[in-house]
Parts: C-alpha cells; structure tokens; sequence
C-alpha cells in the first residue's frame, strides 16, 4: 500500500438483475481511498467511473494518476470496479465457459451495460453514504455512465465531472463507426507523417503476414488484420510512440518477427484482461428495437482506403469485428453470444433526454477536440441538450488528458462546476 494513502477495500452483494433482487446476485468491488491525515474527516464522496467498458478501476500506487492526488486534497475517493471487472465477479474467458448454452451467457451479459452500474452505484452509495448525494467522475466511458446515472438517479448526484466521454443522447452504433472511421484515418495519417518509415514498414510487415504462417506465443496467427489493430493506441497521448518504438525492434537482421515484438503484440490485442471491452464496445450503443448489427465491420464498407490492400496500410480503432471472437483464443468463448447481442432488439433505453434538458445538478466536462474515440460534434450536441452544463473544448491533450495532466483538468473541472472557472 502507498503511505500516501489509506485505503479500505468494500465489497457489495448486488442483484444481477436489479428488476429482480431476489434473482442471481453478484459481487462488486470497490476500494476507497483517502489522505491519511484526513481519514477521521467526514469528508464529501467522490466515485470514479473508469473507461472502457470493461477497465478496472486504478489501483492507488506511487504512479496513480495526477487527479487522484487533486481529489485526495478536499475528498474521499471510491474507485468502482464496475461489475464483470477487476474483483467484481470478473467476466473472463474462463467464467464465459461455464455458461451450458450461448444464449445464456448472451441474456447474462445484457445486465453488464450503464443501467445496471448505476444501479449498483446508487445501493453502494446508500450503504456508504445513507442519504447523502455524492460526485462523480467519469472518464470516457465512465461520462456515458454519467449521463445515465443523471438520467435515473439525480437523487444521488451533488456535482458530475466528464473527461472525453459526453455520449450522443440518441446515437446509433451505425452513426458513432460513421463517423470514427474519418477520425482514424486522420490519426493514421498523422502518425505517417510523424514517422514516414513505419508507413512502409507497415505495408511491408502486412503483406508478409498475408502469406507467412506467423504464429504468436499463444499459439494463434498473426494476420494482417490483427496487425492492424495496434492503432487502437492513437486515441492516447503517447500512442504514437509505443507504436513507433514497438515497430523499431519488429524484425531482426533477417527480416524475421522477432519474439520480442510478436510477445507485446500479444499483450496488446489478446484482450485477456478486459474482455468486456471487445464484448460490450457496440451494445453500449443499444436502445429500443435496433439491433447493433456489427456496426463497425458494416461502416468499414463505405472507407475504401480501409481494405488490407491499401496502400498506405490503414490501421483500425476502437473498433470490435466478428473475426476477432474467432481468431483470438480469449474472445473465442464469446463468439456465439457476441453474434447474438449484435442481434438484440430489447435494449432499454439509456438516457432519459427531458430529464436531461430539465437537469440542475452541476456537470462540468472537458471535451477533447481531436479526440479519436468519441466524437466531438455528438458531445457538443449532447453539451446542449443537457441543463447545468459547462463544456471545456481543448487540444492541449488526447483522450487520456485527465490522467497526462496531472491534476489539472480535474482542478479545473472543479472550478467550472462551482463556478469559479
């Protein structure tokens, strides 16, 4: 444990189905965290709502990011594993196995979205809290949670802060992979420019992969496509550098993958430790009767500079395909109940958008000009339609601007939502 810290580690019984509470119950994790030399205040509550879906919260160590430090400073802090991550009754590979039929594990996984989290947010809150509202925020993901959590349960909100994650109210899967796909390509591009050479390298490392039976330590083959999913790292602020250097030690004198480079490719799209994130990524769009559909494969149609043929070799995003639950051994358990939620046609809705425009309890969010996984026309939109909104654009950072800076953007955010900025 960081002596910078005092931490208490809580775990909570909740219904797998809150519309069903004496039904299967599940556990969620959750660790709070103070300043020591405050810990016998009664200070305000702050939950953060990790990204994702499927991201663990962090763990408190001598690398926490700079905002933990800056809540730490004026409030108790409740790092949520949101349910199916990190200790909260995990949903890995391993526990998918266990389901006897597809549809089942399909019908488990419908309670994994924000609806359920809230509900799960709102009963953590009433034993640690009683009455008492408390902050939230959200990062990425975690401002999707928000907004449903302002769209149910305002009750138990003082004040929201959102960095990079203002959902469209009312968008469809089909309308997010429209529009991300210019988005990547323009990061793709940026990145060529940056480092001229990987623009080659790559096109060279895809067309050997096209032929070459290139297994990875797992076992299973590295094909151009997976090759390609290594952009999902642009959205970052050091994307792409990790890329770049990741790439620097790729081939040996021979011109072969060394074990190094297929080794971190591994670790870098086996989705072992989060495989919510590749399940959940289009069913967290879901509303009413339309089905997600396997958005993004179906968007990819109308970006020819997409094909695996192009040249220069287009890396992909934030985007989940029906290949991957086949191709990589920690989806493969999945892949029927993946096909069957890209099907659904019950999902509740996630935003109440009257509620939303009525809304007085304060939210402040930053919004991330260049932001490549969530689009910035949809949040401003979304910024417009919502009461007691004030909205911060900026470039100074990528998507993990609330992390990279410090304490920064969370100070500010602070300020907005008080007033004072």
């Amino acid at each position: 444990m960081n002596p910078s810290y005092a931490t208490t580690d809580h775990v909570f019984s909740v219904p797998l189905d809150h519309a069903a509470p004496q039904g299967t119950r599940i556990q969620v994790f959750a660790r709070e965290v103070v300043d020591p030399a405050r810990a016998g205040e009664e200070l305000p509550w702050l939950l953060f709502l990790q990204g994702g879906p499927g991201g663990k919260s962090p763990r408190p160590s001598a690398g926490s990011p700079g905002w933990l430090e800056h809540a730490l400073k004026t409030h108790r802090v409740l790092l949520l594993d949101q349910r199916g991550t990190g200790r909260s009754t995990p949903v890995s590979a391993r526990a998918a196995s266990r389901f006897a039929t597809a549809a089942q594990l399909a019908t488990y996984l419908t309670f994994f979205r924000a609806d359920s989290i809230v509900a799960d947010a709102e009963l953590i809150r009433r034993q640690l809290c009683g009455d008492e509202p408390w902050e939230t925020l959200g990062q990425s993901y975690g401002g999707f949670i928000t907004l449903t959590y302002l769209s149910y349960a305002p009750e138990g909100l003082r004040a929201c802060y959102v960095a990079g994650g203002l959902p469209g109210l009312t968008a469809t899967a089909d309308d997010v992979y429209a529009r991300a796909y210019p988005r990547v390509a323009d990061r793709v591009l940026e990145y060529y420019d940056r480092y001229p050479d990987d623009a080659h390298l790559l096109r060279r490392m895809a067309d050997m992969l096209a032929t070459a039976d290139v297994r990875l330590p797992g076992g299973d083959r590295l094909t151009p496509r997976r090759l390609r999913t290594l952009g999902l790292a642009f959205g970052m602020g050091d994307g792409f550098e990790r890329v770049h250097w990741l790439l620097d030690e790729a081939l040996d004198a021979h011109g072969e993958f060394t074990d190094t480079f297929l080794h971190q490719v591994t670790a870098l799209t086996n989705f072992t430790d989060n495989p919510l994130f590749a399940v959940m990524q289009e069913t967290l769009y879901g509303q009413g009767d339309q089905p997600t559909g396997w958005a993004a494969e179906r968007a990819m149609i109308a970006f020819p500079e997409f094909t695996e043929a192009a040249d220069p070799l287009m890396l992909t995003g934030e985007m989940i395909y029906p290949w991957m639950f086949q191709d990589i051994p920690g989806l493969r358990p999945f892949a029927e109940a993946a096909d069957l939620l890209a099907d659904w046609k019950d999902w509740p809705p996630l935003y109440d958008r009257h509620r939303l425009a009525a809304s007085t309890i304060p939210l402040a969010a930053v919004v991330y000009h260049d932001d490549m996984y969530v689009d910035t026309g949809l949040s401003l939109r979304t910024a417009r339609d919502v009461g007691s909104v004030r909205t911060w654009i900026t470039n100074e950072w990528e998507h993990d601007g609330i992390t990279a800076s410090g304490g920064r953007v969370l100070s500010r955010l602070m300020d907005m939502a008080q007033g004072r900025a």
